[in-house]
């Protein structure tokens, strides 16, 4: 009677009710015995449960769903972090945007970073403005190119 008394509750319960609460659960079944074994003259006076050996199949169970929960929980957290990396992110570039030499204050804090590094990187920085005259001066040669073959 004790050991499906025993399983009973036990199977009603988390391994971490079962690790964590062993004297409620201790309790619980000497009173269901109690209840049992009183009618038949038998006074149970303590009941403890020391050790719990779960099956192989269960331990491998409780395993995957607990790593389960460890990588939703950590999926979680990602993203959260993600989300706080882009509004901040925003708001840099708010505050960037309303100052043109807040763009370059900025670019030169990143070289400065960059070169206090020992490496062999060479940084050769080129205004936006000029990249943007190159791609239509390549595109404005472009078309005279092919207004002269035309012709």
């Amino acid at each position: 009677m004790a050991a499906t008394t025993l399983r009973t509750i036990l199977g009603t319960k988390n391994l971490t009710e079962i690790l964590s609460d062993r004297d409620t659960i201790s309790h619980d079944i000497l009173h269901l015995i109690e209840h049992a074994t009183t009618s038949w003259g038998i006074k149970v006076e303590r009941l403890e449960i020391k050790d719990v050996i779960l099956p192989k199949t269960l331990q491998r169970a409780m395993a995957a769903e607990a790593e389960a929960t460890r990588e939703a929980r950590a999926k979680v957290i990602a993203a959260d972090g993600e989300l706080k990396a882009s509004k901040n992110l925003k708001e840099a570039s708010d505050v960037i945007s309303e100052s043109p030499a807040a763009l370059q204050l900025r670019f030169l804090q990143t070289l400065t970073h960059i070169s206090a590094e020992k490496n062999a990187t060479i940084i050769f920085p080129l205004p936006i403005e000029l990249m943007r005259a190159f791609g239509n001066w390549n595109s404005t040669c472009q078309e005279d190119h092919v207004v002269k073959k035309t012709n």
